[in-house]
């Protein structure tokens, strides 16, 4: 049987575990005692204080792809917003806001495949404004960019780039079929030859087995990302998934103790889907391997509020 404080020992040392050993450790009996390791891990390695972002919704709708999960693909019924481009003041307002609260990340989130180069250089503008207005540190999600794009936004005052792979390359062909895991990891590249940190993350929920999750975690590591988030799926009526039935609070904090344990250095960061668990389930999750949380609206969910999550940081022993 594998012996979970060796384990702790060796993470804590620098190590990192096997794809067996994560094997074992998903069928752990006691949970609480997993997330207790996870979060001496995820404190040794990450301090106190909460990795806070936050994201707008810079173009909605429109969007040409299959994902299933996506409330904005066009062949989806789904009602939600659309339009081109977020008005530049109001870009700049929301980034205001996140300044005063104290949020330290900030990111403009497109719809659709990837921009044209007329339109990055357009929200290149506001990234400019912005950086010069409130010193934010800023991120950009603007899909399958090449590297002169990404140049463009690390000259503009972007630091990191945000390409979320989903789920593991195994499933992934099952949930979308206009692009693939390698588009993905071509464009996660093209920002690291450009000199930009990378966000990459998933959902979890969308039918897949624990041993995708692992399999996705693993995927992650090798790919050596700065930042994990970690969605939850909101069944949106009018996409595919609607009727996917809800994983249990049980699983999504044994999954967010075990990315932990199989990503010790990298920020994990609770995303979308959130508002669905109870209190002692998030608090459970953020005192059991999570060290991030994306805040404010989920482009088309909504979140908990900028107050409820100071109270929830507080009551877990992080700092904001």
């Amino acid at each position: 049987m594998i012996d979970l404080n060796e384990i702790e020992q060796r993470l804590l040392a620098g190590d990192l575990i096997s794809r067996q050993e994560a094997t074992e450790l998903a069928r752990w009996s006691d949970l609480d005692e997993l997330c207790d390791v996870a979060d001496r891990v995820c404190r040794h390695f990450h301090g106190n204080r909460i990795d806070s972002c936050s994201i707008v919704n810079a173009r909605s709708g429109m969007c040409g792809e299959d994902c299933k999960w996506c409330a904005q693909a066009t062949r989806h019924k789904t009602g939600c917003a659309t339009y081109n481009f977020l008005d530049e003041e109001e870009a700049l307002r929301a980034a205001r806001i996140n300044r005063r609260e104290g949020i330290q990340r900030f990111s403009l989130v497109t719809s659709g495949r990837t921009v044209t180069d007329k339109d990055l250089d357009t929200f290149c503008h506001i990234y400019r404004r912005i950086a010069e207005e409130t010193g934010l540190y800023l991120c950009a999600s603007m899909g399958l960019l090449d590297r002169k794009g990404m140049e463009k936004l690390k000259e503009a005052g972007v630091k990191r780039y945000h390409c979320n792979m989903e789920t593991s390359s195994r499933l992934f062909p099952t949930l979308c079929s206009t692009h693939t895991p390698e588009d993905k990891k071509q464009t996660i590249r093209a920002a690291r030859e450009a000199g930009l940190k990378v966000c990459s993350g998933g959902i979890i929920g969308m039918g897949e087995t624990m041993e995708d999750r692992l399999d996705f975690a693993f995927e992650l590591r090798e790919l050596n990302v700065d930042s994990v988030p970690m969605n939850i799926l909101n069944p949106i009526p009018g996409t595919p998934l609607e009727g996917t039935p809800l994983i249990s609070e049980e699983d999504i904090i044994r999954t967010g103790a075990l990315w932990r344990l199989i990503m010790p250095r990298q920020s994990i960061r609770f995303a979308g889907g959130r508002m669905r668990l109870s209190e002692p389930s998030m608090r459970r999750l953020l005192r059991g391997g999570l060290n991030g949380v994306l805040m404010g609206d989920m482009l088309t969910t909504i979140s908990n509020t900028v107050a409820e999550d100071r109270n929830l940081f507080e009551s877990t022993g992080w700092k904001f």
